[in-house]
């Protein structure tokens, strides 16, 4: 197996842990509050990207206030935000549906850097963008589609922007973080916010709460650690622009896992939705390589 085809291997385990983590929200939310599963994912995810820190010699670099206020910003939105609004989101929607909509983060993650950066975009750009707003609103509008909700549809959207602004605000740092570094970061920090409202919560055990723990477990240490090791480890083989192709195996994966798993109905607005997402995502690789040969 050459140097490349591992990476394309390590990328496609890694993205497929990033659709896993739809079937696994969805379980979580029924036998735990999302705030307190947040923070115990953070707390079992934390001493494994530690001891990792430790083994391959990473060290915290020193940071300006300013750096450290964007990383409790992005610990606010991408850590706690995305996983307690999918965790909520997959309480009344359906998994099929939040994979699809999740599938759409790269080109949402494109359309702030045009609206909040100023970023000029190109048609392949536009075209990504109709494509992955087409794939949503045939899933979301459709009427008993896949035993969706509107409102956890919405709320599987606003874990995207979420997710969206982290990135966004990783281009706004002064210092560069060694990822593995910031992992651990946005762990410990995502650990805090996440417990100080989780004092709040009702922890009443029900019968899902064994369940929903184990997939808490299996969140922190197999997306987290895991899917955290297999991407860079796949993204250091490959080009950028080929990296970028396999976020589409997450939403396939999802709806895939839904299916298997779950038991869930795909409807025919949820294919239809997940291939203009899957062409979404091609367009903006194809606008990425455009502005690299450019």
């Amino acid at each position: 197996m050459t140097r490349q085809q591992q990476g394309y291997l390590y990328l496609t385990l890694a993205m497929t842990t990033v659709g896993s983590t739809v079937i696994a929200s969805k379980l979580i939310a029924a036998g735990l509050p999302p705030f307190t599963a947040t923070a115990l994912r953070f707390a079992a995810a934390l001493p494994f990207f530690l001891l990792l820190m430790r083994a391959t010699g990473t060290r915290f670099p020193r940071l300006p206030r300013h750096d450290w206020g964007i990383l409790v910003i992005q610990a606010a939105a991408g850590s706690v935000g995305y996983t307690t609004l999918l965790i909520s989101g997959l309480s009344i929607t359906s998994a099929a549906n939040a994979g699809v909509i999740i599938g759409t983060l790269p080109v949402v993650s494109a359309a702030i850097s045009i609206l909040l950066l100023g970023e000029r975009p190109d048609r392949f750009l536009l075209l990504a963008i109709g494509l992955a707003a087409a794939g949503v609103l045939s899933i979301v509008f459709a009427p008993g589609a896949g035993r969706g909700s509107l409102v956890g549809d919405v709320m599987i959207a606003g874990a995207v922007l979420c997710e969206g602004l982290f990135i966004l605000l990783n281009k706004r740092l002064a210092t560069a973080i060694p990822p593995l570094a910031q992992s651990s970061l946005m762990a410990a920090i995502g650990l805090v916010a996440a417990a100080i409202p989780a004092l709040f919560e009702s922890h009443a055990i029900s019968a899902a709460s064994g369940t929903a723990l184990l997939s808490v477990l299996y969140y922190a240490l197999v997306p987290t650690v895991a899917g955290f090791m297999l991407w860079y480890a796949g993204a250091e083989r490959v080009s950028g622009s080929e990296a970028s192709l396999f976020t589409a195996v997450a939403p396939v994966s999802a709806v895939i896992f839904a299916f298997m798993l779950l038991g869930e109905p795909v409807s025919l607005n949820q294919v239809i939705g997940i291939g203009a997402v899957l062409a979404a995502v091609a367009g903006l690789a194809l606008a990425g390589r455009r502005r690299g040969a450019a």
